[in-house]
C-alpha cells in the first residue's frame, strides 16, 4: 500500500509550482512581446497574443501533472481525447507561435529551464531579425481600379511602368471595368496611385496589403 500510495501521489511542492508557473509565465510575456514586434499581417490581435501567454502557462501546468502522477496523465489524457478545438488559424506564422508557446511549456513543465530559455531567446532573436529584413524588402500589394473604358489604353500604359505585376482578375461592367493586379512594391513606391487619379476616366483606386490570405 504504501508502494501504491507513492506512486500516485504528487512530488510536486508548492515552491516548485510557483518557480514553473513563474518562469512560464516570462518567458511567455517574451513571446507575447515577440509576437507584437514581428507581426506582419493586415490587423493585430491582441487577444490572440494573449491567449499564447496563457498556452504557455497552461501547457507547463498540464505537464508538471502528467511528469509527477501516473493516475493525473492517464485521465488527462482521456479528457483531452474527446476535446475539439475548432477555432481556425487564418495566417501560418500564428499556427507557429502556438507551437512554440506549446514547445516552451513542455519545456518548463518537465524542468527543462535552459532548454526552454535558450531556445526561446534564439527563436525570438531570430524572429526579429526576419521582420527586420522584410520591411526592408518588398511587400505584396493588391491593386483594384475602376476606371471607364475610354481611359483603357493610359491605364495599361501606366500598368506597364510597374514592376513584377500581374493580373488576378478582370470585370467588365455597362459603367466602367474593374481590373484587380498583385504587385510587389516598397513602402517608398506606393505613389503611383495617386498619378493613376489623375488619368481621366478612372473613378478610384486601391492598393490593399496582400499578406497571401485573400481570395481576388
Amino acid at each position: 500500500m504504501e508502494f501504491i500510495k507513492s506512486f500516485i501521489s504528487s512530488t510536486l511542492s508548492p515552491l516548485q509550482v510557483l518557480l514553473t508557473l513563474g518562469i512560464a509565465l516570462l518567458v511567455g510575456l517574451f513571446i507575447f512581446f515577440i509576437y507584437k514586434k514581428s507581426f506582419g499581417g493586415v490587423m493585430y490581435s491582441r487577444n490572440f497574443n494573449i491567449s499564447l501567454v496563457m498556452l504557455t502557462l497552461v501547457t507547463a501546468l498540464m505537464l508538471m501533472l502528467i511528469n509527477n502522477n501516473l493516475t493525473l496523465s492517464l485521465g488527462m489524457v482521456g479528457a483531452l481525447s474527446i476535446i475539439r478545438f475548432r477555432t481556425a488559424v487564418k495566417d501560418p506564422v500564428d499556427t507557429v507561435f502556438m507551437f512554440w508557446a506549446v514547445g516552451e511549456g513542455i519545456a518548463i513543465g518537465t524542468r527543462f529551464y535552459d532548454v526552454a530559455i535558450i531556445s526561446a531567446l534564439c527563436i525570438g532573436v531570430i524572429l526579429i531579425v526576419l521582420s527586420v529584413a522584410k520591411v526592408g524588402g518588398s511587400s505584396s500589394y493588391l491593386l483594384i481600379l475602376h476606371y471607364h473604358e475610354g481611359a483603357s489604353q493610359q491605364v495599361r500604359a501606366m500598368m506597364k511602368q510597374l514592376p513584377n505585376s500581374r493580373l488576378k482578375s478582370k470585370t467588365v461592367q455597362r459603367d466602367g471595368i474593374e481590373l484587380t493586379l498583385e504587385l510587389r512594391l516598397k513602402e517608398n513606391e506606393t505613389g503611383f496611385v495617386e498619378k493613376l487619379l489623375r488619368v481621366d476616366g478612372v473613378y478610384d483606386a486601391t492598393l490593399i496589403s496582400h499578406q497571401g490570405d485573400i481570395v481576388a
